[in-house]
């Protein structure tokens, strides 16, 4: 089951919200054809869209990833946990709708700091009865509180899958980033897996970086832009799996997929724990 909020709970949520600044979780929204967003978002989106017209197309590849990556890990691995951190703001076949589909005892923890993705989380993200869903309002950088929450609901001793989907681009620092990145797969048991993703830094695509400039200044978050040799470096110790570190949208496409470009400057990969 489900943990639900209170009308106190989201009204708090609603009040941290700045509705002034264009946000990232918003604005990915609103490339994805949501309706949780403001004048504010789309404005910079359709700026940020100006800058490089494929940029909503990393919004979709990211998503699609999402679930053939879940759906792997569910029917091929036997993966019943999810620790989903940066979880964004619920739009269709969110990671426990992806995971409940095939295995309806699937749990899965959501991970944000953002109050609209935790205000609409709580209202929006529900469980089958076999399974469950929690929801934590909550930094990724605050890694020991996620585990200590996330314990709650997950069983540390069996295999868990933790998501991080745009995430750590948040993150400035390589260090902080890939040492909390290992601390959580360090709590997590053989055989867990971790699903990644991140925007890269590409020559080969000079446009992303005026986009990401231009967020940079106007936007929050701040974004940092990695190569794909950096993004590879946060699955070190982890067995990597085929195709390795890619264009989301060359992560194991299925066939006849349509609609999306071959390469897009949104990398992911998929690892499991030795």
């Amino acid at each position: 089951m489900a943990e639900q909020s209170t009308p106190s709970d989201v009204s708090q949520q609603l009040d941290r919200i700045n509705t002034t600044q264009p946000h990232t979780a918003r604005i990915w929204n609103y490339w994805l054809g949501g309706k949780d967003n403001y004048p504010v978002d789309q404005a910079a989106g359709d700026q940020i869209r100006q800058l490089h017209p494929g940029i909503g197309d990393y919004a979709q590849a990211d998503r699609l990833f999402l679930g053939r990556a879940v759906r792997y890990l569910v029917a091929d691995c036997g993966i019943r946990q999810f620790l989903d951190i940066g979880t964004g703001l619920p739009t269709a076949d969110n990671t426990h709708e992806v995971a409940q589909r095939l295995a309806p005892e699937s749990r899965i923890v959501y991970v944000d700091n953002d109050p609209l993705v935790l205000a609409h989380a709580r209202a929006l993200l529900t469980s089958t009865p076999e399974g469950k869903t929690d929801y934590l309002d909550e930094d990724l950088r605050n890694v020991d509180v996620i585990l200590e929450h996330a314990a709650k609901t997950l069983d540390f001793s069996e295999p868990v899958a933790l998501i991080l989907l745009g995430v750590v681009i948040f993150l400035e620092d390589d260090a902080e980033a890939r040492g909390i990145v290992g601390r959580l797969m360090d709590a997590l048991p053989s055989g867990s897996h971790l699903v990644l993703s991140h925007t890269i830094k590409d020559p080969a695509m000079p446009d992303v970086d005026a986009a990401v400039a231009f967020w940079n200044e106007h936007g929050t978050p701040k974004l940092t832009q990695r190569t794909p040799g950096e993004v590879t470096r946060f699955f070190e110790g982890l067995e990597l799996l085929d195709p390795g570190v890619v264009s989301c949208n060359r992560w194991r496409p299925e066939t006849g997929a349509t609609g999306t470009p071959d390469e897009v400057a949104m990398f992911g990969g998929v690892a499991r724990k030795p």
